[in-house]
């Protein structure tokens, strides 16, 4: 059995700060692995997401504009990870010394675009995942859990994301969405037929503190109990609250414990998130193949 090492990375995404945002793993292979190799190596990193990107056309890190992108969190592949992506592309622009403008990665999700930005921030061009009206009394437990005693104002559900948006009230402010604390396993408990794969809850942003809406997202359903900063959340964060506010254009902070802002903007059936990171981690992982 061949002993190898493969570069691995660790980077926050969507911060400018340390130990903020989301931090996600990356791997570079020149090698493609194994299927069951990806999923032990992103249990072994412990993070949300752990991506895997791999050279296409037999190009080289440096030099291609395209790559092929996976995402697994410790125990499932996902079709659409935000912060990983950004960590991905913060990877080949600014450690493997790729000096593309933009460059692509073919994914479950299509093709995705990475925009390096002057001041160094990354634009990730996605598609937009638009919720419709949900009933909520067919989810009401899920809903009693997250929520805890607020009052929602309104529900919706994604079908292409299979993420649930739940609206508070108006009336109420940051720190009472900060404040909730759900059982993210007794969310298993009430759903297991697919229908929910991720809960997102959001809240009316405030002019005085530069946000549009603030949000948090809650995944047990794919291993993942409370996501710190979640780009496709706001795939579908972003086209709720165009419909709301009337425009195309927000600033939105994701308020976990670690937190973490986004910049976006929609464009027909696209929205682009704009985003910092931080480097915190290169090192080497010793497998065998």
């Amino acid at each position: 059995m061949e002993q190898t090492f493969t570069a691995v990375y660790i980077v926050d995404a969507f911060t400018n700060e340390l130990f903020s945002g989301n931090p996600a793993a990356v791997c570079c292979l020149e090698k493609d692995f194994s299927d069951s190799l990806k999923r032990k190596i992103a249990a072994e990193m412990n993070l949300s997401e752990t991506a895997f990107v791999t050279i296409e056309n037999g190009e080289t890190f440096e030099k291609s504009p395209k790559f092929g992108l996976r995402w697994f969190t410790p125990t499932h592949e996902v079709d659409l990870c935000g912060h990983a992506t950004l960590a991905a592309a913060a990877i080949i622009f600014h450690k493997l010394g790729n000096k593309e403008k933009a460059i692509e990665f073919n994914t479950h999700s299509g093709i995705l675009k990475a925009i390096q930005e002057k001041d160094s921030s990354i634009t990730l061009d996605f598609p937009l995942n638009p919720p419709s009206p949900y009933q909520a009394q067919n989810l009401k437990d899920i809903i009693r859990v997250v929520a805890e005693n607020l009052e929602i104002q309104d529900v919706q559900h994604s079908s292409t994301t299979k993420k649930l948006l739940l609206r508070l009230a108006d009336k109420y402010k940051r720190h009472d969405l900060e404040n909730l604390n759900p059982s993210t396993q007794e969310l298993l408990s009430y759903e297991s037929n697919g229908v929910v794969k991720g809960v997102i809850i959001t809240l009316q942003g405030d002019a005085n503190e530069g946000y549009d809406f603030y949000s948090r997202y809650f995944a047990p359903w794919v291993g993942i109990p409370e996501d710190p900063v979640t780009g496709s959340a706001h795939t579908v964060l972003a086209a709720y609250w165009q419909k709301v506010y009337n425009k195309d254009q927000f600033r939105a902070r994701q308020c976990s414990k670690r937190g973490g802002d986004l910049n976006i903007k929609i464009i027909g059936q696209r929205v682009k998130l704009t985003g910092e990171v931080a480097h915190v981690l290169e090192g080497k992982i010793r497998i065998k193949l």
